[in-house]
């Protein structure tokens, strides 16, 4: 689709209505793209949310030249929450799938991401960087040091997805001090295939683009995969450590942002 140079913004949802228009995309991303389901879905509306979305900071992408208002303008989504608001809903969200003691006992300020997700209409071009560049500030004003999250591949099939699987086991998995892993119910072993019979340039290209950045970033993954039925995925858990980034990395992250 041809498109003039669109006119964005970046803010935190602050009214219901911002609220509904960032649970509108998810739902045509996840629910009519992806084919993903959850209790609280609200198919009538059009709406994908659950029972954590009150605790979140919802930071949302806004295209101020479409047409119909905020339930159309809003383009790109990232839900956020901090260790704090952790506490007051009772746990991450992803400690349903993985352990994150390592984490939680660190001591050190963490930022959990989530509900990643852009516009068809808005992929391959600018929008995911003002994305970055506005979470690369709420990082900086909250004194951020551990960013992690589950991120998924599409599909539950294991055998499907050995290759990008082990590639990301062998090359980077975290160190010990970040290495969260999956709960033991559901822990699914991804050193699936020996490092010697890896083909890189294959597994590289099953690797969903957001995956990728967080990689190029210095992100890790965490020990297991997690199949999610209710969203139709494999799950990987990313972890980033900001004191881990060299100095070419942490411009790349911090490159022109707000203070």
């Amino acid at each position: 689709m041809a498109m003039s140079t669109p006119q964005f913004s970046v803010k935190l949802a602050e009214s219901e209505a911002e609220l509904q228009a960032a649970q509108r995309l998810r739902y045509q991303v996840f629910v009519e793209e992806l084919g993903a389901g959850g209790a609280l879905v609200d198919h009538e509306n059009r709406l994908e949310k659950d029972r954590f979305d009150p605790y979140f900071d919802h930071l949302i992408l806004i295209d101020e030249d479409r047409q119909g208002g905020v339930m159309e303008q809003v383009v790109g989504v990232y839900r956020l929450l901090r260790d704090d608001q952790a506490r007051a809903v009772g746990q991450f969200y992803s400690e349903d799938e993985y352990d994150l003691s390592v984490l939680k006992d660190s001591g050190r300020k963490l930022l959990e991401l989530g509900r990643s997700c852009l516009h068809p209409d808005y992929r391959g071009g600018a929008a995911m960087y003002h994305l970055w560049n506005a979470l690369a500030a709420y990082v900086f004003e909250h004194d951020i040091e551990v960013l992690f999250g589950v991120a998924s591949f599409h599909g539950t099939d294991l055998q499907a997805l050995a290759q990008p699987l082990s590639m990301l086991y062998h090359n980077h998995l975290a160190p010990p001090d970040l290495r969260v892993r999956a709960q033991p119910d559901h822990y699914a072993d991804m050193n699936r295939v020996p490092k010697d019979r890896l083909d890189r340039r294959a597994a590289m290209v099953q690797v969903p683009a957001l995956i990728k950045a967080y990689l190029r970033l210095g992100g890790f993954v965490g020990d297991g995969a997690f199949i999610d039925h209710d969203f139709n995925t494999t799950d990987v858990c990313l972890i980033m450590d900001t004191q881990r980034l060299n100095e070419k990395q942490k411009s790349i992250y911090t490159k022109d942002v707000a203070r």
